[in-house]
């Protein structure tokens, strides 16, 4: 696992250095923290054009794997989200927190599992308690894991696409909340057929801002898929982040025909993407 920062600019490093701090303030306990993913890499993207007038922006994340000692921390809801909400509030780069114990964390390794193979092979330590080891990875062989990133594929994307055709009745029979709620269970699908191919890893959370800016990191090119550079694209996917628990729950929630078939093209786009980039990746496996 490498340890320097160089290949980054200096106020990226000084803004992991806060998110360092954060975390460790918050748990002084952790085990290590670990920068992956496009940061660590070095092939990151910060993008920003102008179109009919409006200003896109499309940024890569920090994605931060801390380790911990127990299964316990891992649950402890209100540390992370005292991190997560400082992070945002006090670093400019979105940071996406992934909490695993070292239990965890080493029995996948041992197992061959390629997100955690993956962080240690090309992962930044950004601190360590010295306290534990991270065990030796089984190495996978190219053809099983294009096999397991195929079988996730098949199974999320083909749930994806129903929910979306169920969207469609929805849409049709003017039953607008209930196609809310599906619309956003088919770019949760989509998301998870999108991270499982790349990571053979999908977090348990149905918050789509949290899961869009994960997918982003796979590929940039799913940063664009819900742009947020007017109030109204910012309203629209506000409604289908909160359809998931409003669209079911709340008799306030209200969407309009208009919204839900913009949401709709974009999901349109989102499946498109999701086939193209996710095949090219599962051939990958075994060329490289």
């Amino acid at each position: 696992m490498k340890k320097s920062l160089r290949h980054l600019p200096k106020h990226k490093r000084d803004e992991l250095k806060r998110v360092t701090e954060i975390i460790l303030d918050e748990c002084p306990t952790v085990l290590m923290i670990i920068l992956f993913g496009s940061y660590a890499r070095g092939d990151w993207v910060e993008d920003r054009h102008v179109e009919d007038n409006v200003l896109y922006e499309y940024m890569s994340d920090f994605d931060i794997l801390v380790i911990v000692r127990s299964h316990k921390l891992v649950t402890s809801s209100d540390i992370w989200h005292h991190v997560g909400a400082r992070a945002r509030r006090l670093v400019h780069t979105w940071t996406n927190l992934i909490v695993e114990s070292i239990e965890t964390v080493n029995k996948a390794l041992a197992h061959g599992h390629y997100f955690f193979s993956d962080i240690k092979k090309e992962g930044v330590l950004l601190y360590d308690s010295g306290e534990s080891e991270l065990a030796r990875p089984r190495k996978l062989d190219p053809r099983e894991r294009r096999g397991l990133a195929r079988a996730h594929f098949k199974q999320w994307y083909t749930s994806a696409k129903e929910f979306y055709d169920y969207y469609e009745v929805g849409l049709k029979k003017r039953r607008y909340k209930s196609a809310a709620f599906l619309l956003h269970q088919a770019v949760e699908r989509f998301y998870a057929a999108i991270l499982l191919v790349f990571t053979n890893y999908r977090p348990k959370i149905h918050d789509l801002e949290t899961l869009t800016h994960m997918v982003g990191g796979c590929d940039p090119a799913f940063l664009t898929v819900f742009p947020r550079a007017t109030d109204e694209q910012r309203l629209c996917f506000d409604l289908l982040k909160r359809a998931y628990i409003e669209a079911r729950y709340s008799s306030a929630y209200q969407i309009t025909k208009t919204q839900l078939e913009y949401l709709g093209e974009r999901v349109q786009e989102l499946q498109r993407l999701a086939k193209e980039i996710c095949e090219a990746k599962i051939e990958s496996y075994v060329s490289t």
